[in-house]
């Protein structure tokens, strides 16, 4: 059993006795090259899953050049100290040589040190967020001379080694497993499109006569079934507008950070000088939404069902479909398939400023059975649905708890309250 002593680390607690405390500046040191011209060095950039190089020809947001970058080499820690509090992931390791944002911070560690520990200490902080509470300015950043100046654990050189070599490898099992589990959930979102998709543009029925639709993305469909231009069958179709943010009057607004997070966010909270009321971009109850801009939002869809006020903004398109005529849950069902087709077909504007027009959308067609057919298909699809979500739903509990599992791995073995030696 080691002997364990207080670090006076508030966020680390106990260490073996044999462990010492240092700040950063005594374990590594901050370097700096940027290259004066740009020769077609590897991109590198920081993300959840490390530091990797960059496709470019990915599109998606670009500096105008990559003069100025700075050259970064395998071995070494890559921090991201602004934006603490938003940032996904603020350390990585450093596998590759290239360049990378001069915005980020690289450190090297000295002779007595293992980087791959390092990373591991760090990657442990990061994952609470610890650091937030030190930084001072509005961006929530950590400037040098600050980072140099907090506290470290400093165990011998051999055992961080020994804590980096197990960690690389039991987190190595961990992450194949969370991999096998999100290609299972893959899996079943793909499974749930295609029911969907079956249903809403082929009925239940296998054995009905089908006809050509005549639409491209539709295809065929039952003999008796029509189409018809999505304008006919809408109270409103329109982009929203959310009243102007001042301190009078409190509105939650559903705008594309609500379709990048498939979810209501009703912490979400913004000001208006005038009642939501009185806004055009007032939602009702089975009002179908759909994210009108936005590189890998748009086309995305929600069904409303909240009892609340909201209001929509202008990167949202409310649809509001007579219920009479179409059932609205049909119409989100029909909806929730064209990804695709609203970003490759209806979607107009250059590649970083595509939007999805209103009389585009208004005169597109959508499959039209008989208001009964259309309910039962809507029921049928809300149970096969949920069947589906439950499983998902699972599959990411246990990912939730890997994860979980993974970072009390990290601390509990970079703090020294876990023995590599007795876990071997």
């Amino acid at each position: 059993m080691v002997k364990m002593k207080d670090s006076e680390i508030e966020w680390i607690g106990e260490i073996p006795e044999t462990w010492k405390v240092a700040s950063n500046k005594f374990v590594m040191i901050k370097i700096k090259q940027v290259i004066p011209k740009y020769t077609g060095e590897p991109i590198l950039s920081l993300s959840m899953t490390g530091v990797h190089e960059r496709n470019l020809d990915d599109g998606g947001k670009m500096p105008s050049t990559f003069d100025g970058y700075q050259v970064v080499k395998r071995g070494n820690l890559l921090l991201c100290l602004f934006d603490i509090d938003v940032t996904p992931r603020c350390v990585g390791y450093i596998q590759a040589d290239g360049i990378t944002s001069p915005a980020y911070s690289q450190y090297e560690v000295n002779d007595n040190s293992s980087a791959k520990y390092y990373y591991y200490y760090y990657l442990m902080i990061d994952n609470s967020k610890i650091l937030v509470h030190l930084t001072k300015s509005l961006r929530n950043t950590i400037n040098a001379d600050q980072f140099d100046n907090i506290k470290a654990i400093v165990p011998p050189k051999s055992e961080q080694q020994q804590i980096a070599d197990y960690l690389d490898h039991k987190t190595a099992e961990i992450d194949g497993l969370i991999e096998k589990i999100n290609t299972e959930i893959e899996t079943l979102k793909q499974y749930q499109s295609s029911v969907i998709t079956q249903v809403v543009t082929k009925g239940l029925d296998p054995n009905v006569p089908m006809k050509d639709s005549g639409i491209e993305w539709i295809g065929e469909i039952p003999e008796k079934w029509e189409t018809i231009k999505i304008k006919y069958l809408v109270s409103k179709l329109e982009r929203g507008t959310a009243p102007k943010y001042t301190e009078l009057h409190e509105t939650q607004v559903v705008n594309q950070a609500t379709f990048s997070k498939g979810f209501f966010d009703k912490g979400n909270l913004r000001y208006s000088t005038i009642p939501a009321s009185q806004s055009r971009g007032l939602l009702q109850y089975q009002d179908v939404l759909v994210a009108s801009t936005g590189g890998g939002v748009l086309g995305k869809v929600h069904y409303f069902t909240e009892h609340e006020e909201f209001v929509a903004d202008s990167h949202v398109t409310i649809v509001r479909f007579i219920a009479q005529k179409l059932i609205p849950k049909f119409g989100y069902y029909y909806l929730s398939t064209l990804y695709d087709v609203f970003n490759n077909v209806m979607a107009q504007g250059s590649t970083n400023q595509i939007e999805l027009k209103r009389d585009t959308f208004a005169n597109s067609f959508i499959p039209f059975p008989r208001i009964e057919e259309q309910r039962v298909i809507s029921d049928y699809l809300d149970k096969k649905v949920t069947q589906i979500q439950k499983l998902i739903n699972s599959k990411q509990q246990q990912i939730n708890q890997l994860i979980e599992y993974k970072n009390s791995l990290i601390f509990e073995y970079v703090t020294g309250k876990k023995q590599v030696k007795e876990a071997n």
